[in-house]
């Protein structure tokens, strides 16, 4: 169904639709494009109080900058919705996150505007930097413009681009949007210093100074020698705490308000004419517009359907009792265990209410962290934690964790410290795509030494792992991974036991195949055993529970009783679990026909999760599919990588 957009809105198709307006018209195309998302958000899902606090900026950005020859990146993709609507994707917009339709991130395949593919966080000025460097050499007089969140301001990259865009001639202007929130409320001294500066009456006098400089006093236009005298009186006219952007040489300017439309048009037409990097500093409030999400912002991020009159969230009632997520499962689980432990403590980069670490801070926040958009210094502290005899559950979804990857080898691993590394959201995640998809963990952790490498098949499964983790007998680093979703256990509270590290398990006894899992996906595979018994087809289910150490007594029984194995992982067929069993059989002179099956060797696209296994070939279906040809299949010694 398609969404009627505003009488301004439902005519602009391009940047150029929108520069015809004239620019008292601006806020009623603001209100148009608020009241878009919120109509199109609430009937076909996505994020949502992100962009709602940026639809001023957003409309303000495509008025001034002549886009897409004017380079504009936007952080995370979050707040982007208003920036596709207003760059030709409005009518395709309900397809926003859906199977085959538009990315919730900018993604630069589907669209010129979209400069730079964003999805994880703090990468905007490092891209923006680049793209004003490559203008300056080739001679382009083209603007680069960065917009990044104050939660992304906190990430180490963040800063690390800053530092090189100060000692450069770059022409470019990093917009902060500060409101004081990433998913959840921002943490650290920056969040503190962000607030000194909007509510300190020195600023106050500052900007009111800055603007006379700049020609909003009547008959007065801004100037070369204005500009300079800026860059130049700067220094003296801020205050003692509010140095931190001029000393990395990049010129600052405001806090303003990120909701005032003329302002803003005003203000970015006078720092389009001031050379080199600067910085803009506005306030805004994550939600705008949507009374119910300006006051819970975290809960309102993607708040699934929703009724846009009452902000009743939508649900699906079920008549019996559902399995929780397993994020939940981590959640409550940590909190149990750190009451009988009190060395343990939990770690997460900016995702408390994502990993549901929330719950271990509201019951002990001195014993649970949130660190901020900073995976690399959460494996670090991490180490450093454990080094001190402290039992630290690192929760990093699986494609942040690729962020820390040198953090893992050279802190925790070559030292062997028994940091528990939870990767929450492994394997496909849906609607998120390619930019979150945990496809990777287990082929890039399976060639560090001294790791150990598990995935529990269940809520009962991944509750007996965190118990083993860490406990006094575990020395080693311990990855579990876990995917985004329900699990299968409504009744999952169940005592917690020690599992042999490195020992799996068999399901079912069969014949002429046997199945290999490893994780959820065992799932699938029970599934996919009950329609086979059916036809009078009985493969044998083996969940192996890890990764590395492999079990090789269970393997090696396996290799002896079957010459047709089917592997199946939620994790890329590179490297990934399949590739550990052939190895395996490959050193001990075993040559069995093999099916890999799990993530192929491609970037997988958004959808739900089961239009994704599907399409990956890993689902019940492709499950039974396989192991019927390999019973018909007379063939010997092949490898596929099913995808």
């Amino acid at each position: 169904m398609q969404i009627p957009a505003g009488e301004l809105l439902k005519n602009i198709n391009n940047p150029d639709d929108l520069k015809k307006l004239k620019p008292e018209q601006l806020h009623l195309v603001c209100d148009e494009l608020r009241q878009y998302i919120i109509d199109v958000v609430s009937i076909h899902g996505g994020h949502f109080a992100a962009s709602l606090g940026v639809v001023e900026l957003s409309v303000a950005l495509h008025y001034v900058y002549n886009t897409p020859f004017d380079q504009l990146v936007w952080d995370v993709g979050h707040q982007a919705y208003g920036h596709k609507i207003l760059t030709g994707r409005r009518d395709e917009f309900i397809t926003n996150r859906k199977y085959k339709g538009l990315s919730g991130f900018p993604k630069r395949s589907e669209s010129e505007y979209d400069t730079f593919g964003v999805g994880h966080s703090s990468t905007s000025i490092s891209a923006a930097l680049g793209m004003a460097i490559a203008a300056k050499i080739k001679g382009e007089n083209r603007k680069s413009v960065a917009v990044i969140g104050d939660g992304s301001m906190t990430a180490g990259m963040a800063f690390e681009a800053m530092n090189h865009a100060g000692i450069t001639d770059a022409d470019m202007l990093i917009v902060l949007n500060d409101n004081c929130m990433s998913i959840d409320p921002n943490v650290g001294a920056l969040r503190e210093y962000l607030t000194d500066i909007t509510t300190s009456p020195a600023y106050n006098k500052f900007k009111d100074e800055l603007w006379d400089l700049l020609g909003k006093l009547p008959g007065k236009k801004i100037s070369r020698g204005v500009a300079h005298k800026i860059g130049e009186g700067l220094k003296s006219t801020l205050n003692s705490n509010s140095n931190l952007f001029e000393a990395l040489n990049i010129r600052y300017f405001g806090p303003i308000d990120g909701h005032n439309i003329t302002k803003l048009v005003d203000t970015l037409n006078d720092l389009k004419k001031i050379p080199g990097p600067k910085i803009l500093h506005i306030v805004t409030v994550k939600g705008k517009g949507y009374e119910l999400a300006e006051k819970d912002q975290t809960k309102w991020h993607a708040p699934g359907l929703f009724d846009k009159v009452t902000g009743e969230i939508k649900k699906k009632v079920f008549n019996t009792p559902q399995p929780p997520k397993y994020q939940d499962v981590f959640g409550h689980t940590i909190v149990e265990l750190a009451e009988q432990n009190p060395l343990i403590m939990g770690i997460t980069p900016a995702m408390p209410s994502g990993s549901s670490l929330k719950f271990m801070m509201d019951k002990m926040p001195a014993r649970a962290l949130d660190v901020g958009i900073c995976e690399q210094h959460a494996v670090t502290l991490s180490a450093g934690l454990a080094t001190q005899g402290m039992r630290v559950f690192c929760n990093i979804y699986s494609s942040f964790m690729q962020r820390s990857y040198d953090q893992v080898v050279h802190d925790i691993a070559i030292q062997k410290l028994p940091v528990v590394l939870c990767l929450d959201r492994a394997g496909l995640v849906g609607e998120d795509g390619p930019t979150h998809h945990g496809a990777y963990d287990i082929a890039y952790f399976r060639c560090i030494p001294n790791m150990i490498i598990s995935a529990p098949m269940n809520e009962q499964e991944l509750r007996n792992l965190m118990f083993t983790a860490q406990s006094d007998n575990n020395k080693y680093p311990f990855v579990i991974r876990y995917p985004r979703g329900e699990g299968v256990m409504p009744e999952w509270q169940t005592p917690m036991q020690t599992v042999e590290i490195g020992k799996g398990r068999k399901i079912n006894d069969g014949e002429k195949v046997a199945i290999l899992s490893i994780g959820h996906p065992g799932n699938f595979v029970q599934s996919a055993i009950a329609s086979l018994k059916q036809k009078g087809i009985h493969p044998a289910h083996y969940d192996m529970r890890f990764v590395k150490p492999l079990d090789t007594v269970l393997l090696t029984e396996v290799l002896e009783k079957f010459d047709k194995i089917i592997t199946i992982e939620d994790g890329t067929v590179v490297g990934g679990f399949g590739s550990a069993v052939l190895e395996f059989a490959n050193e001990n002179g075993y040559k069995p026909t093999v099916k890999i099956m799990g993530i192929p060797d491609q970037f997988i696209e958004h959808g739900t999760l089961k239009e994704l296994q599907a399409e990956c070939h890993y689902d019940t279906n492709a499950i039974i599919e396989a192991v019927e040809i390999l019973v018909g299949d007379t063939s010997k010694n092949r490898v596929e990588l099913f995808g």
